[in-house]
């Protein structure tokens, strides 16, 4: 007998087990599992009375919220497809991605509607707009009020596994962000196999520190859900109130991107309070210096696991699982192969790193080529884009972009995006890796590093490097600091020292801002 691969499952499953136990906190507000599921419940109703039927697009825009969170059960089960959209993009982003997904319900936290209204104009195709929370205004329905006036009587649809779930949006630095479909079977194949490789247990305590819209909060919406643990929402992230939520809600692990947890690492002791050890850290999104690695563990006693993926990969294909041999390592060592991509998880499938031939590269820590992989995590394509679609996987892998090594012991090391290795007199230089070096520095808080032109060598790497607060360094210093640590050809040229750099709305670093020498990149 077989039944729908959906996370859905897990909903029905948890609220049948631990439907009395806390389930989501959000401010003062605290629900159990049974009201959580109940104002799902009641949202999917009245969202089939707005006429939302199979198939249509309901797209949210808002921050880390108990709405925001009901939104993925709520929407998926009346059968329509969500569209979770990032909320740090600029309106005319907004337009083309609601316009493109043909959303017909557009759902905002108070922070954006303003922003909306400004739109409005150019959203044709949306019937209904509603306020997440705020007081109630013109031409917006109340979240909360149509809540409370639905029943929890809302018609169940029929899933396939292959039904659509989620369109997610890339990020779009330099082109028109594309649409990534994941299906019911992409997202639940993904939490079993987070589940499986970093267990969540009945009680314990996840904090939002990751974007619910990016990547579908690496599908913790429902991998928490499944376990049976606490959701606690975080709206901002701010240091000080990271740490005081981990300390009063007693948080057991949270997933962050790397430029989330340089801000933890560096913050001041006023702000960090004490700090509550014990902490399991997921982090993904670019690859984490082994600097940061070691400090979070050496200082705070947390535990950082890196895992990789795609926002077309559902996400995570990789994980940097420990072995017994790395017991023994010094906690500098550990830090470094912490810092690799890691192998696959048992339900990613299957990945390879492939020359230009398409032939796999010798595991050897120094041949580069591109990961592809394939797989049930993998999406079922870009919506209404098929030449991109058959682009990225055209032959039947999907390829990442993203240039990596194997090791001897199996382990990939992602080494650059492909289009940012740097090939100086022939040598392939990894920006990464000089990056990972630069921060081991103590007065530098973040590096990048770029390949600009140079005359002899046709490009040579160039360092953008932000300062903690209280650090000093000359451009000399942090060249030697290299040289010391590097094969020579490796060490940057020249250093740009920054307020801060460019970042995606992700927080992934912009290279090509800072290869343009854009204005906006602002010099100390």
């Amino acid at each position: 007998m077989e039944v729908p691969l959906t996370p859905l499952e897990f909903a029905r499953r948890t609220r049948r087990l631990h439907g009395h136990r806390e389930g989501v906190v959000d401010g003062a507000l605290r629900l159990s599992y049974e009201q959580f599921f109940d104002r799902c419940d009641r949202w999917s109703a009245a969202l089939q009375g707005l006429g939302v039927s199979r198939g249509d697009r309901v797209a949210t825009i808002a921050p880390n919220t108990h709405a925001q969170l009901e939104s993925f059960y709520a929407v998926p089960q009346a059968g329509a497809v969500l569209v979770p959209i990032n909320y740090r993009l600029t309106p005319d982003d907004f337009v083309y991605i609601i316009n493109h997904s043909g959303s017909t319900v557009v759902c905002a936290h108070s922070d954006y509607l303003d922003a909306l209204d400004g739109v409005r104009d150019q959203l044709p195709g949306v019937k209904h707009f509603v306020a997440f929370e705020g007081a109630p205004r013109e031409g917006w329905l109340g979240y909360d009020e149509a809540i409370s006036a639905a029943t929890p009587d809302y018609e169940p649809a029929e899933i396939s596994e292959r039904d659509l779930l989620t369109i997610n949006y890339t990020s779009g630095t330099t082109a028109r962000p594309k649409g990534v479909m994941i299906t019911h079977r992409n997202a639940y194949m993904n939490t079993v196999g987070t589940l499986v490789h970093l267990p969540i247990g009945v009680g314990e305590r996840y904090l939002w520190t990751l974007p619910m819209f990016h990547a579908n909060g690496w599908t913790y919406p429902w991998t928490v859900t499944a376990g049976g643990g606490v959701h606690v929402c975080l709206p901002k992230v701010e240091p000080s109130e990271v740490f005081r939520l981990i300390r009063e809600e007693k948080v057991s692990s949270l997933c962050a991107a790397p430029t989330v947890l340089v801000s933890l690492a560096n913050a001041s002791p006023e702000a960090r309070g004490e700090v509550r050890p014990g902490v399991r850290v997921v982090t993904a999104g670019a690859a984490p210096a082994a600097a940061t690695i070691e400090r979070l563990e050496g200082e705070f006693g947390w535990e950082v696991t890196q895992v990789y993926g795609l926002t077309e990969t559902a996400p995570f294909i990789t994980i940097c699982a420990p072995l017994p041999e790395h017991a023994d390592l010094a906690p500098a060592d550990l830090a470094v192969i912490k810092a690799r991509t890691g192998v696959e998880l048992i339900t990613s499938g299957e990945l390879r790193v492939v020359d230009e031939k398409g032939n796999e590269v010798p595991a050897d820590g120094q041949a580069l080529g591109e990961i592809v992989v394939r797989g049930n995590v993998v999406m079922d394509g870009y919506f209404e884009d098929p030449e991109a679609t058959e682009r990225a996987m055209g032959d039947g892998w999907f390829h990442s972009g993203d240039a990596a090594v194997v090791h001897p012991d199996g382990y990939a090391e992602i080494r650059d995006r492909i289009k940012d290795v740097i090939i100086s007199g022939g040598e392939n230089i990894s920006s990464i890796e000089v990056e990972g070096t630069l921060l081991r520095h103590p007065a530098v808080a973040e590096a990048a590093i770029v390949g600009l032109p140079h005359e002899k060598w046709g490009e040579s790497p160039h360092a953008f490097v932000v300062l903690r607060e209280d650090g000093e360094a000359s451009e000399a210093e942090l060249i030697a600091f290299t040289r010391d640590r590097l094969a020579h050809f490796k060490a940057p040229h020249g250093v740009t020292f920054v307020t801060e750099l460019p970042k995606t709305a992700t927080g992934k670093i912009q290279k090509f801002v800072l290869r343009s020498g854009a204005p906006n990149v602002a010099r100390q």
